[in-house]
This record gives C-alpha cells, structure tokens and sequence, in this order.
C-alpha cells in the first residue's frame, strides 16, 4: 500500500475507541473517588434490633478488660452509648445475675432508649433501666427491654473468663 491510498478508517472503529477513552477516563475517575471516600470515610450504620451498631472506627472503638483478657467492643449509635463512653475509663466490679450476665449500678443514669431486642447474643452490652449496666455472656431469648452500649467483637471464650463469680471490669478508649 502507498502512502497516498491508506485505508480510511470505518466510522464505527472510531466510535468504539472513542467509547473505550470515555470508559477508560470514568474508571480512572471511579478509582479516585473510590480512594478519597476510603480516606475520608464515615462510619456505615447497620440496623440490629431497635438500635444501631456502627462500622469500628477509631472514635466508636473502646476496649472492655478483665484480668489479662481484652476484648475489643464496638458502640452502638445511641445516646446511651455515647454518655458511657464519655465517662471512660471505668473499673467497675461486676455481679452475676442468672448465670448469663454481668451487671453493675452506674451512677449518674445514663439516657435510656430501651426497646425488645428478642435474642440477647453472647458479648452484647446493654443498659436495663436507665443506670444498670449489663454484660451478657451467654445468648438467650429475652422478652425484657434494654438499651444498646455496643457488642464485643470475637467473644467466643467471654463465659469462661467472666465465669459464674463477681469480677471486676475496666472499660477504656485505649
């Protein structure tokens, strides 16, 4: 072929490049936008019975302690949750009741919002009333209403360590 009959390119192969730029450069734009919210990112709600629990971050993140034993725990989005918090931290000496939590009377109250969460899991915190703080261990029916403090995160052996005794609970920000 010479250099004067090149072949002339057909409309629609100009099109489909024209179209693949276009993707290409909205991909690119996806991926920044994609990086930014990472970067800048809120924390995502998922609703959990009457409350909700927020995707851990560094703010909605505490530690709950006993003995050598840490357990990370996650806030739930209350009133109730948030006044908790702000009080930390707290060594608080916890008494069984019925051989599925842990409860200690907190004083000032907190602000209670309380609603029927049907199963109660092992490692939900809750508040019964407006000023009894409760650590549950074991998962069971409730037809009692609380108001959701947050839940630990990965408590497979909380039975064991919190046991059927009285003992005493830090909770921290760090």
């Amino acid at each position: 072929m010479t250099a004067t009959h090149r072949r002339r390119t057909p409309a629609y192969v100009s099109a489909y490049v024209s179209a693949a730029a276009g993707l290409a450069a909205i991909a690119l734009a996806a991926v920044a936008v994609t990086a930014h919210a990472q970067a800048t990112a809120r924390p995502v709600a998922q609703a959990t019975g009457s409350a909700t629990i927020v995707t851990p971050t560094k703010e909605l993140r505490m530690w709950m302690t006993v003995g050598d034993r840490r357990y990370a725990l996650t806030l739930a989005n209350t009133d109730a949750a948030r006044a908790f918090a702000a009080r930390l931290p707290l060594t608080l000496d916890m008494s069984d009741l019925n051989d599925n939590e842990k409860k200690v009377t907190l004083s000032p109250a907190l602000p209670a919002a309380a609603s029927r969460p049907g199963t109660i899991r092992n490692g939900d915190i809750m508040l019964y009333g407006d000023s009894t703080l409760v650590v549950f261990y074991r998962t069971f029916d409730s037809i009692y209403s609380y108001t959701r403090i947050g839940k630990l995160d990965g408590p497979d052996d909380l039975e064991q360590v919190l046991g059927p005794r009285d003992v005493k609970v830090t909770f921290s920000k760090q």
